[in-house]
């Protein structure tokens, strides 16, 4: 720790060895999310950084997984859905994660973080200076961790590393 903050280890992916710094987030804290494999439910801590949302076992610990946000296309509340209060979901169009936080609020704070990280990120959006935000550089970056997207807990493939999270 240095000055009070935490100082985290990067995310490494593990198809590319691309490691991505989680220091000095937009946005931190506790979810809960729902394995698509194993149907359980884990606690785990999201860091919201730019285009890309890692989790990890704890606030010290390493991110273990990311969803790219780039190649998200909604995020919404999904309590009926998940059978949970105060859950949402983050869509891509392979998958589809299913979270739920402690609280409405943490929920709502999460849903506009993950919403405004998933605007800036699009093609599609434009700022004041008719500039496109996310364009082909940041697009051609992000290209190498589409191919890990998403939590372990989420694929059934059997050469993930982190199936048994």
């Amino acid at each position: 720790m240095s000055g009070g903050r935490i100082i985290r280890a990067p995310f490494i992916d593990p198809i590319t060895g691309i490691a991505y710094d989680t220091n000095n987030s937009e946005f931190e804290g506790y979810l809960t999310k729902q394995s698509l494999w194993l149907r359980d439910w884990r606690r785990r801590f999201f860091i919201l950084k730019g285009a890309r949302l890692f989790f990890a076992k704890s606030p010290h610990d390493a991110p273990h997984g990311m969803i790219d946000l780039s190649r998200c296309t909604t995020v919404k509340s999904a309590d009926l859905k998940a059978h949970k209060k105060h859950s949402f979901e983050i869509s891509t169009p392979e998958t589809t994660y299913l979270l739920y936080a402690d609280d409405e609020k943490t929920k709502d704070d999460w849903i506009g973080s993950v919403g405004r990280a998933i605007v800036r990120c699009s093609s599609t959006f434009v700022s004041k200076g008719n500039k496109t935000q996310g364009g082909n550089g940041e697009h051609a970056a992000q290209t190498n961790s589409e191919r890990y997207d998403d939590d372990s807990d989420y694929s059934n493939s059997s050469n993930n590393p982190y199936f048994n999270d």
